[in-house]
């Protein structure tokens, strides 16, 4: 989200230099300009804020666009909607009140104003969600009893590193990962339409606690975690739910190598639970 904020507050920038522009230059001399204009300004603003709404929501099923710059169809078709409709009236109003002098004064005054608060605001913050903390909402009970469903938590974004931005690096980082730790991560996948544990996980955030770090080697047996050979010991938020269906159906009922087991991890084969696999190794770069 800190991403596309961050053009949205940049967006909000140009219209405001623009705004400065045009009121120095006496461009939007005519009724018609300042619609245009007042017009542009409401639809920018009624798509960014249903943007932002519909980001918050959990509902990704169909992207559009390349991987890199994927948009969810449930973010982009509602912000369309607003932001034209929202341009439709803003057009008419500015036009209907543009007539006069003053009128069109007023307006370039009030968009100049309310986009230089949004550009300050939305860019700040922006630069804080992906530098320093960010606020995030449990989902689920997937971290029970550590973390449950609805519970509200800051984390912080700089003490493993800040972020290159569009490069996926970190640099000047205060510690590194270690086992424990409770982290966010985006889904590592980079296909927008690829389908994980049933469903589409392309840009979503996913809570967890560290059990393993890049290099070592994990294996299940019987419901026993073992890094690098070693069982994981107890701790008081360890717990072991059963349940039906735990080996995934993939592999259910057939035999596999410990390398034969390495190639479906890497492949995503082994995207649903299982009770029992030999060893993987994770990437030591992870």
């Amino acid at each position: 989200m800190e991403e596309r904020l961050f053009f949205v507050g940049l967006a909000m920038g140009a219209f405001a230099w623009l705004s400065k522009r045009f009121s120095a230059e006496g461009s939007l001399d005519t009724a018609v300009k300042t619609g245009l204009w007042h017009g542009l300004f409401c639809g920018l603003s009624a798509f960014s804020a249903v943007w932002v709404i519909m980001m918050s929501l959990d509902s990704r099923a169909r992207f559009v666009g390349p991987a890199a710059w994927a948009v969810s169809v449930t973010e982009l078709y509602p912000s369309l909607a607003a932001g034209a409709v929202a341009a439709a009236l803003g057009f008419w109003r500015g036009r209907s009140k543009g007539e006069a002098a003053d009128g069109r004064r007023y307006f370039l005054g009030e968009d100049l104003e309310w986009a230089e608060t949004v550009f300050s605001a939305v860019l700040l913050a922006s630069v804080l969600m992906y530098f320093v903390v960010q606020a995030f909402k449990i989902p689920s009970g997937s971290m029970r009893v550590t973390l449950l469903e609805g519970d509200h938590l800051f984390v912080n974004k700089f003490i493993y590193g800040l972020r290159v931005p569009f490069t996926g690096k970190r640099v000047l980082a205060l510690r590194e990962v270690q086992r424990g730790d409770i982290i966010v991560f985006r889904f590592p996948v980079d296909d927008p339409r690829e389908l994980h544990c049933g469903s589409i996980q392309y840009g979503k955030d996913f809570i967890k606690r560290v059990v393993a770090l890049g290099g070592d080697t994990v294996q299940v047996r019987g419901g026993l975690v073992l890094v690098n050979g070693k069982p994981v010991p107890d701790d008081t938020y360890s717990q072991y739910v059963d349940g039906p269906k735990r080996e995934a159906e993939a592999v259910r009922g057939r035999e596999f190598t410990p390398e034969q087991y390495q190639k479906y991890w890497e492949t995503h084969g082994l995207d649903r639970a299982l009770e029992f696999s030999p060893p993987v190794s994770g990437p030591r770069d992870f």
